[in-house]
């Protein structure tokens, strides 16, 4: 049971990204009718995952909502992983 919630809170954490992407493009104007169907779909995905997963849950689907949280969680983790090693080895960027 812990274990799907802290999957589920990175990936609410990591679904933030492109939710605040999309509101900034709304803010300067990159968001136009020629790519808004791109960014729909973008976030319906996000959102399919989330709810998904919770709604999985609420059925007793706890394997099946696990299994789709640690799919979607593994570019997070990879990315946080690269942020980690960037910033712990102190790279010389010459």
């Amino acid at each position: 049971m812990t274990t799907f919630w802290i999957l589920w809170i990175f990936n609410a954490l990591m679904c933030l990204i492109p939710v605040y992407y999309f509101f900034i493009g709304l803010g300067d104007g990159t968001i136009t009718s020629r790519n808004i169907g791109l960014w729909f779909l973008i976030l319906l995905v996000v959102a399919i995952i989330l709810v998904g997963s919770f709604l999985l849950k609420t059925a007793n689907q706890m394997a099946l909502a696990k299994v789709i949280l640690m799919i979607a969680a593994i570019p997070g983790i990879l990315a946080l992983l690269y942020f980690i090693i960037v910033f712990t080895s102190k790279p010389n960027w010459r």
